[in-house]
């Protein structure tokens, strides 16, 4: 019997997580041909979301868990579920129910009857969403469209299923700064899109801000495009050119005028212009420097604290 393998990244869900395994236990029974596993990845949580999840262990030998040390971001919880989900197939979901578990059947038949390598969702709406943080994911993915030549389609999630041979190609890629929806279409294979309207959390409250996401943002750019540095250099060379023709033309207007001192408003202007325009490029380039600095570090992307996983169980 094959197995599907439902790794689900946890930060402070302990509201959400009995309504989520209800759920996901309803779909999992319908798919009475497959297997499953509930891998269930504690991203260092300050509530009571461990103690929940050793409560479904008890119950349910499905259920899974890796606890982190401390809080390493979702993109490691994912990188870790990838290591220790030991399934045929395997599905990324929020806990949320933001990403509806029946789904799961057409998504599978999908793979099995169209011959996808992964089925991927994307939301058509953002109902409930606030208006200037929707404003803001559209243009980062009209950005990433013309900056980058990996597919990010708008309104994507991370909630997918895939095969194994996707699985272990994502395994491959060890960097610690991780970018997924990047990585998903970097590694490429066969996408199939599902979409759907944009549902609410079923408790508890977002862990993404809009700072976060900014960073996040930000950790996709630099991850998936040089585009910023062409911009840095193509500013450079415009400053200089423009300078050059200023200074052209102050030496002109003194020698026909006599006026050297005229003109220092425009003057200051000018140089705290170019200034900021130096102080971005050399941001710029610490940002590219700094993500270097710490893949050169070689630090382990999670620490496991905790789990229920045997090594003979992968």
């Amino acid at each position: 019997m094959e197995k599907i393998s439902l790794i689900v990244p946890c930060y402070n869900e302990e509201e959400v997580l009995p309504l989520f395994y209800q759920e996901v236990t309803r779909v999992a029974d319908l798919m009475e041909e497959y297997e499953f596993e509930f891998l269930f990845v504690d991203d260092g949580s300050r509530d009571g979301t461990m103690k929940v999840v050793k409560d479904l262990a008890g119950q349910d030998k499905r259920v899974k868990y890796v606890s982190f040390s401390r809080n390493f971001g979702k993109e490691a919880a994912m990188y870790a579920g990838f290591t220790h989900a030991s399934g045929d197939y395997v599905a990324v979901m929020d806990a949320d129910l933001q990403d509806p578990p029946a789904l799961l059947p057409e998504m599978m038949a999908v793979i099995k009857n169209e011959g996808y390598d992964s089925v991927a969702t994307r939301r058509v709406t953002r109902k409930g969403e606030p208006p200037i943080r929707s404003f803001f994911a559209r243009c980062f993915y009209k950005l990433m469209r013309r900056i980058s030549k990996t597919e990010m389609v708008d309104g994507a999630r991370d909630y997918r299923l895939m095969t194994r041979q996707f699985v272990n190609s994502l395994l491959e890629l060890g960097e610690y700064n991780r970018f997924s929806k990047g990585l998903y279409g970097w590694v490429g294979y066969k996408t199939k899109w599902l979409e759907y309207e944009n549902v609410e959390r079923a408790a508890g409250e977002t862990k993404w801000s809009f700072w976060k996401l900014l960073l996040y943002s930000i950790e996709g750019i630099v991850a998936f495009s040089a585009a910023p540095l062409a911009i840095a250099a193509v500013s450079g060379i415009i400053c200089c050119v423009l300078a050059f023709l200023f200074i052209v033309f102050i030496v002109v207007r003194t020698l026909m005028f006599g006026d050297p001192v005229a003109g220092w408003p425009s003057l200051v202007c000018i140089i705290l212009l170019i200034g900021g325009l130096q102080l971005l490029s050399i941001g710029i380039l610490g940002e590219y420097l700094a993500k270097t600095y710490l893949e050169v570090k070689n630090r382990p992307i999670f620490i496991c604290k905790e789990s229920n996983i045997r090594e003979n169980d992968r």
